[in-house]
């Protein structure tokens, strides 16, 4: 009875030693093992492992990728513009043993880098241009900065992998001053396009006026031109016709002139019958010859009527 308790309590400290003895390392971590504090060996690849127990113990580092987020500073552009620059960083624990013996700790080490990388950022953007930082040379600019930390960084065992800049804007004040000064500017600029717009209308607008005009006149110089054209040819076609029959030619001025005067209207001619414009009423032949009448003299059968003279 009493060699089975003791084969049991013998079984029970050999199951501790061992368990307090073994460790396993997996393949997101690396290992150091310590004896009283100081760095015995650093065990970076996966597996099982055992250390001596209560004499060595184990402390275990991240071996990933690990992010440094960088909490909002101000840094002075070379134009003396101030930014307010929102960065990260990434990095990984190359030396594990220089890593423990510098900064002990992840979070120690988040902070020793922290500086670094702020005082980076500062001293690279403190050589470029406002314009530099925020287009035209962003990539080169964090490409230094991280150069930059990684000489300062050599130090604490870590390799910087990648340093980024968020956004870099103006503060709050500044950027309201910016943007009332470039609407100021904009306006400005559309007032100048907006009086050049008016000034080529105006421009635009007295030419086509010119040429319209020219062009009317041209136009009212042609009808005229060819009005008088007609009018001549018209007179020399009734000049020619009045010429072959000049009889027939009073007879058919006479008859127009007696369809204008006697249509219906407010106009009242007051005329002798035996006046010279009705003389085709008395002379059914139509020769234009009035026939006797006693006491009066014949009327001459030749003249035009004096509608034809209208």
């Amino acid at each position: 009875m009493r060699g089975g308790i003791i084969g049991l309590v013998v079984a029970a400290v050999l199951a501790v030693l061992g368990y307090s003895s073994a460790y396993v390392v997996y393949p997101t971590d690396q290992a150091i093992v310590l004896q009283f504090g100081e760095v015995r060996r650093a065990v970076t690849q996966p597996g099982l492992y055992f250390k001596i127990p209560f004499i060595q113990n184990v402390v275990f580092l991240d071996k990933r990728v690990l992010d440094l987020e960088l909490p909002e500073l101000e840094a002075i552009a070379s134009d003396q513009k101030r930014l307010v620059v929102d960065a990260f960083a990434r990095y990984r624990i190359e030396n594990p043993v220089l890593f423990y013996q510098t900064v002990n700790s992840i979070p120690e080490g988040n902070r020793r880098l922290s500086t670094f990388v702020q005082s980076s950022i500062r001293s690279v953007l403190a050589d470029a241009t406002f314009q530099a930082v925020v287009r035209d040379s962003r990539p080169e600019l964090m490409e230094r900065i991280r150069q930059e930390v990684e000489r300062r960084a050599q130090g604490l065992g870590v390799s910087v992998v990648d340093v980024r800049i968020r956004r870099a804007d103006l503060p709050e004040a500044n950027s309201q001053a910016i943007f009332r000064r470039m609407q100021t500017e904009r306006e400005r600029e559309a007032t100048e396009i907006r009086a050049q717009g008016e000034e080529a209308a105006r421009r635009i607008r007295a030419q086509a006026d010119r040429q319209a005009t020219v062009i009317i006149a041209d136009a009212n110089r042609t009808g005229e031109e060819t009005r008088g054209q007609g009018d001549a040819q018209r007179s020399a076609i009734f000049a020619e016709a009045f010429s072959k029959d000049p009889s027939f030619f009073a007879f058919f001025r006479s008859m127009q002139a007696y369809e204008d005067s006697l249509k219906s209207g407010e106009t009242r001619l007051v005329l002798s019958p035996s006046s010279e414009f009705f003389r085709f009423f008395d002379n059914p032949a139509g020769n234009g010859v009035r026939p006797a009448t006693p006491g009066l003299a014949p009327a001459p059968a030749s003249g035009p009527a004096p509608a034809a003279q209208e």
